[in-house]
């Protein structure tokens, strides 16, 4: 291998790899022995290599066209560039200085011509203003004044372009000529204004007095302002001395002389006077708004003399209000015909608080504080109101029922509060209009308390009739949304930061539980007709009972009153919400009357009670189809219907069943009464003996098992006291105890009946006393109703004996929880074309 070759080749090679060349080198072990020969090799190309690269060094170095020889020339080259630069920047310095000297005549030239430009544009304008001064003293004097009012203008223009001149002596006296002129023409004017009014030459004298207001509005606005309040002065003071001079002449009871003199002295001012004046000053409106304001101070001191008058004669309000009345009238018609043309901004006596001009109020607002007399009158009214509308007709003599009418005091008091509502509007929007809000609250109440609840205590034992129950029903619901919406009506007119002072939710729940009471005065009419079928469920003998029939003969009587009743009562109820509440109220108070008619028929066979079961069932089937008595419900009954019935009559099925159970053995009746009944009360249990007429010697044993098997594996799944029994036996000859059966599935109606002391017989001695439902609802009501209205699966009415609360705060109550169900209804009932659709409003 010619290794000398080999390294040559290898070291020249652009991808020259040392590994690989040594591999190459020594392939096999036999070229150890050349390693000397191949580093010397190296180590020679390594020498040429480093002579090589001295020799170029040297030559870029120190050759003929060297780098240094290249920087040297480009130093020189800049030293050479940057004399130049400066040589040029001498010569530009240079040429500027000959430019300004060349120039500096050229400024001065144009100097001196704008100089001298503005000096002959001043002594032009000295000139002019000159002889316009001249011009308009010899006019002055003449009394031409169209053409001064030209003129001044003119005068006061080229005036304005020497106010920088004033420090001029002549300028300065120039200044004052004119500043004289302008005061002698405006007492020129003045004096011409008081000369053709005293002499009354208006009418001969109109031309002057026209061109002289021209001179006014170029002297500018104090001169507009002085000629505006003379001539108001002067026009007003025959006024104020008839009316402000003379207590008679200016007492409230010639307040309409005032305004009729004001309207006379306008009708001059229109016809003879308003023609003088420019258009734009709005002479006329600035009269009317300064004749306002007097009268109005007048008025304050007036009203104020009235109120601390110590002889006893204050204020009459019937006087008040025809003043009040009288002065709107007079505000809007000035508005009316001041209010045609857009208003300007003016100065006027009475602009000192840049109001803007609005006659609304601008006398009136000087009653404000003595509208609460005016608030007591109507407070005095509804009083009188009140006891008339007790003793008035539901039905007026010529008219017939209709299911759609309200009682007449109701569309009677409604126009009222829309007309009292919409006067007080005007009068005020702030502390009187919140005392007539509590006036309303106030006559709601007792409207609700004496006049609508004592229709429903008229009739005797039998009630009243049921188109009149209908009518107060109606009208309590009219009531009821207008309530509301008359609160809103006055929440829109009160002053923003009172209108969360105003409140009449309590009135609209008192509506909704006169509502209720109606409703429940309903259910009591057939109630009273169920009283012979209850008497005869209670004289058939349940303990001797040997066969089961298809259903007692009392069920027919029953079901016969109860639909004939429906039928009469649910066409008269227009709304379904309260048919559907009569028909809840109902099947509600059947089903506890049921439970209580059980007790009053004991001793009950194991075969008495599976015909009561079975009677359940046929009333129940049957209570499902009331609401098919009315045109205006669904077809068929709500699902919801069904359920509710459903669930009131089913509640008797652990009694009945429990009833059914042999006593022998005896486990058996124990095991089903604690599976059916489900409590833990030994007094309960015995209740179960008793109505089965369990012998009395087998008790013991029989309340020893029970003892034994309520502490068994299911004890913690009984209940203390079952709501189905505790309430039973308790006082049988007094009536039910209680709204319901324990206050499962109670009713507003059986509360009511419960405070009746029984509305019909419901199986018991007492007697149903329309009379006091009103009251007796009402109590019912504060013993704790909690639940009344369609969709309510019925809850207890606890029994709060030591409350003492008032009847209006009882309605309130009872309408808040009838509302749940029924409140927020449709359409409000209506009565012909008369009848009100809306909540009172202006």
């Amino acid at each position: 291998m010619n290794i000398a070759v080999a390294g040559s080749l290898s070291l020249d090679s652009v991808e020259y790899d040392p590994i690989a060349h040594l591999n190459l080198l020594f392939s096999h072990p036999s070229t150890v022995s050349s390693v000397a020969r191949v580093s010397s090799t190296i180590q020679h190309h390594k020498d040429d290599l480093s002579r090589s690269i001295a020799s170029l060094e040297w030559a870029q170095a120190y050759g003929p066209d060297s780098s240094l020889e290249r920087m040297q020339s480009a130093q020189a080259g800049l030293a050479s560039l940057f004399q130049r630069i400066e040589s040029v920047r001498s010569r530009a310095l240079q040429t500027e200085r000959d430019i300004t000297t060349m120039t500096a005549d050229i400024k001065r030239l144009d100097g001196t011509k704008r100089n001298l430009t503005l000096s002959m544009t001043a002594l032009k304008r000295l000139q002019m203003l000159t002889t316009a001064y001249e011009q308009l003293r010899g006019l002055a004097r003449t009394r031409q004044y169209r053409e001064c009012a030209g003129l001044l203008q003119a005068v006061l223009q080229l005036m304005r372009h020497f106010n920088s001149y004033r420090s001029i002596e002549q300028i300065a006296v120039l200044s004052r000529n004119v500043s004289e002129l302008q005061r002698e023409l405006l007492e020129q004017v003045c004096e011409d204004f008081e000369m053709a009014f005293a002499k009354s030459e208006v009418a001969a004298r109109r031309g002057v007095l026209v061109e002289a207001c021209l001179v006014m509005d170029a002297l500018g606005d104090h001169a507009k302002t002085r000629i505006v309040t003379w001539y108001i002065n002067t026009e007003l003071r025959e006024y104020r001395q008839v009316f402000r001079g003379n207590d008679e002449a200016g007492s409230l009871d010639n307040i309409g002389r005032r305004y009729a003199w004001f309207k006379r002295m306008l009708k001059t001012h229109e016809d003879e006077h308003a023609v003088i004046f420019p258009p734009q000053w709005r002479v006329g409106e600035t009269l009317a708004m300064a004749f306002c304001d007097g009268t109005r101070d007048d008025f304050k001191g007036i009203l104020e003399r009235s109120m601390r008058r110590i002889d006893g004669n204050k204020l009459d309000v019937n006087l008040l209000l025809g003043c009040l009345q009288e002065t709107m009238d007079f505000e809007q018609n000035l508005e009316r015909r001041f209010s045609s043309n857009p208003r300007a901004s003016i100065d006027t006596l009475s602009s000192a608080d840049d109001r803007i001009q609005n006659f609304n109020g601008s006398i009136s607002v000087a009653f404000e504080p003595y509208l609460n007399l005016w608030v007591e009158s109507q407070d005095k009214a509804l009083a009188a109101m009140i006891p008339r509308y007790k003793t008035q007709p539901l039905v007026p003599p010529d008219e017939e029922f209709s299911p759609q009418a309200l009682v007449p005091s109701a569309i009677e008091l409604f126009h009222f509060y829309k007309l009292t509502l919409s006067q007080c509007a005007k009068l005020s929007t702030g502390e009187r209009l919140l005392d007539l809000s509590r006036t309303f609250a106030k006559y709601l109440d007792e409207y609700a308390q004496q006049v609508l609840i004592s229709f429903l205590q008229r009739g005797g034992p039998q009630g009243p009739p049921i188109q009149d129950i209908i009518l107060v029903l109606n009208t309590a619901d009219f009531w009821h949304i207008n309530a509301n919406q008359l609160e809103e009506s006055i929440k829109k007119r009160i002053d923003p930061d009172m209108a969360s002072r105003v409140d009449l939710s309590s009135q609209s729940d008192a509506f909704m539980g006169v509502a209720s009471a109606a409703v429940m005065a309903l259910v009591a009419k057939v109630e009273l007709d169920c009283e012979g079928a209850w008497r005869e469920m209670k004289n058939t003998n349940w303990g001797r009972m040997e066969s089961v029939s298809d259903h007692s003969s009392y069920v027919g009587e029953l079901l016969k009153h109860v639909n004939d009743r429906c039928q009469e009562i649910l066409p008269l109820v227009i709304k379904h919400q309260y048919a559907r509440a009569f028909c809840d109220n109902l099947v509600e108070h059947l089903a506890t009357a049921y439970i209580h008619n059980i007790v009053v028929c004991r001793p009950v066979c194991e075969v008495g009670a599976e015909q009561m079961l079975l009677d359940k069932y046929v009333l129940t089937k049957s209570l499902e189809t009331l609401l098919s008595h009315s045109p205006h419900a669904p077809q068929p009954p709500p699902a919801a219907f069904i359920r509710r019935v459903n669930q009131s009559m089913t509640r008797i099925d652990p009694l009945l069943k429990t009833l059914q159970v042999r006593p022998s053995p005896p486990e058996g009746l124990v095991q089903a009464y604690l599976t059916l009944i489900g409590d833990r009360s030994d007094a309960n249990f015995r209740k179960i003996l008793e109505l089965k007429a369990v012998r009395k010697q087998d008790w013991p044993h029989l309340l020893e098992l029970f003892a034994v098997h309520r502490e068994g594996a299911s004890a913690g799944k009984l209940l203390q006291a079952s709501p189905l029994l505790t309430p039973l036996m308790s006082s049988a000859a007094a009536g039910p105890v209680g709204a319901a059966a324990g206050g499962v599935g109670s009713s507003v109606s059986a509360a009511a009946a419960a405070a009746a002391g029984g509305i019909g017989s419901a199986g018991l001695q007492g007697r149903f006393d329309a009379a006091s439902l009103g009251e007796k609802l009402l109590n019912a009501a504060r013993d704790g109703v909690e639940r009344m209205g369609p969709g309510a699966a019925g809850v207890g009415a606890g029994v709060g004996l030591g409350e003492k609360a008032t009847i209006n705060e009882n309605l309130k109550n009872i309408g808040k929880f009838f509302r749940r169900d029924i409140g927020g209804l449709g359409a409000r009932f209506g009565k012909r074309d008369t009848t009100p659709t809306g909540a009172p409003d202006s």
